[in-house]
């Protein structure tokens, strides 16, 4: 009887085992590859040659985008990935709540940070992005893929940049997009995580195409009255590199790399 007791007792343990193990997977919200939708990613090996450097070393790879985290700012110092013309589509989707990023080892900012500060949650990479299936959308809500806008600039002329790279990946089949707020210089902080409030925030578009690849790159002030037109914010991702110390497409040939990170070419992109 004891031999048989014991036997139930270890197939008990063992049943459990896999069950939390298939729970694990089931819920999982990284993997080892940077960008993508999880049923269409390419190899981590292929897009790794796209990715910025970390300034932190604390790099996160989730199954719709990449990040390098910064504990002393409480948010990404860039978030990166593919959007592609299937990636656009419009279904609604029912916001969920913010959560913090389990996969950042210092842990991601708690959402409560955010509330009463007069700042919006703002996405990096952008929830409309990823509408093609609810896991896709709901990753965007995760803290570690939000910064502190102002209400008027995340509304309004963010907001207008975000259409307008959706209308890019439509128009040219796909773009790499890297964007973040400048973590320079003494900055604001809000709540009990101190997470800091970007006086700019940054976005760079990649259209990979050879010798045909194009390039452009935005710094836009945080604030209200923002609201120039979006080619007027254009600048050179060189400039860019300039004010975050990141380098943004390192394993580029470098005879592409300069041409097009030190060039402003407005006419090559079409504005909506």
């Amino acid at each position: 009887m004891k031999k048989i007791l014991s036997i139930v007792g270890v197939l008990l343990i063992i049943g459990v085992y896999v069950y939390e193990q298939y729970l694990n997977t089931e819920h999982s919200t990284s993997v080892e590859a940077p960008y993508g939708q999880e049923e269409d990613l390419r190899s981590k090996k292929d897009n790794a040659f796209y990715l910025p450097t970390s300034t932190t070393g604390a790099m996160v790879y989730h199954n719709n985008y990449t990040l390098s985290y910064s504990e002393q700012h409480e948010q990404a110092e860039w978030v990166a990935y593919l959007l592609k013309k299937s990636d656009i589509v419009y279904t609604k989707r029912k916001r969920p709540y913010f959560n913090e990023d389990k996969s950042v080892k210092t842990k991601s900012a708690d959402w409560r940070s955010y509330k009463n500060s007069g700042y919006d949650k703002g996405h990096l990479c952008p929830a409309a992005d990823r509408r093609k299936s609810v896991a896709s959308y709901n990753e965007t809500f995760l803290t570690s893929n939000i910064a502190p806008q102002n209400h008027d600039f995340n509304a309004g002329i963010w907001n207008d940049l975000e259409q307008t790279v959706r209308t890019w990946a439509k128009s040219y089949n796909d773009v790499y997009v890297v964007t973040g707020g400048i973590l320079e210089g003494n900055l604001k902080t809000i709540g009990k995580d101190r997470v800091s409030v970007p006086n700019y925030f940054y976005k760079i578009i990649f259209n990979d195409r050879g010798d045909s690849s194009k390039m452009i790159g935005f710094i836009i002030p945080n604030r209200s009255n923002a609201n120039q037109s979006l080619q007027s914010y254009v600048v050179s991702v060189d400039d860019i590199e300039a004010k975050t110390g990141i380098d943004f497409f390192p394993k580029l040939n470098d005879a592409l790399e300069d041409r097009l990170e030190g060039s402003i070419h407005t006419s090559d992109w079409r504005f909506r």
